[in-house]
């Protein structure tokens, strides 16, 4: 990420950057957002509910903002902020149906859970969460394919 190449590409040495027709997009958030938009029939924002695709960017903000740097500040710090997610998701998927905010709260809470490891009845909707997601065949190929490479994720 330090490599000059790359730091062309996204001045911060950070990832994710995506390349759209030779210009980087940066940033988890518009990056989703941008798949999102561009393939809607994947289906990751409702059609047509400007509400939910607000709905969608409000909470993917607060994972970024809030979230994201809590797991710096220590557990007691993650278990406070984290709980406000954990009651705001509830029981369900993140906007009600699977959306880009689902993947953005379990791609930060997967690395919450394995470098604080909270108990799992800590968050009891985000782990259920955590579940749902880990058990879709597009997460389960993932894992796959990141295997069969070499790159070992965390259980």
């Amino acid at each position: 990420m330090r490599a000059p190449d790359y730091l062309a590409l996204n001045p911060e040495g950070k990832v994710p950057t995506l390349v759209i027709d030779g210009r980087p997009l940066t940033e988890v958030a518009a990056i989703l957002f941008y798949l999102a938009r561009r393939f809607p029939e994947a289906k990751l924002l409702p059609r047509d509910d400007i509400e939910a695709e607000a709905q969608a960017l409000s909470l993917m903000s607060f994972i970024a903002s809030t979230l994201h740097p809590a797991r710096a500040r220590g557990l007691d710090y993650a278990k406070a902020v984290w709980g406000i997610a954990d009651r705001r998701l509830g029981h369900g998927w993140a906007i009600g149906s699977f959306s880009i905010a689902d993947i953005h709260l379990f791609r930060l809470y997967w690395r919450l859970a394995n470098s604080l490891k909270p108990p799992p009845q800590t968050f009891p909707n985000l782990t259920a969460h955590y579940n749902r997601v880990m058990a879709r065949p597009a997460v389960q190929k993932t894992i796959e394919i990141e295997s069969n490479v070499g790159y070992e994720l965390p259980a």
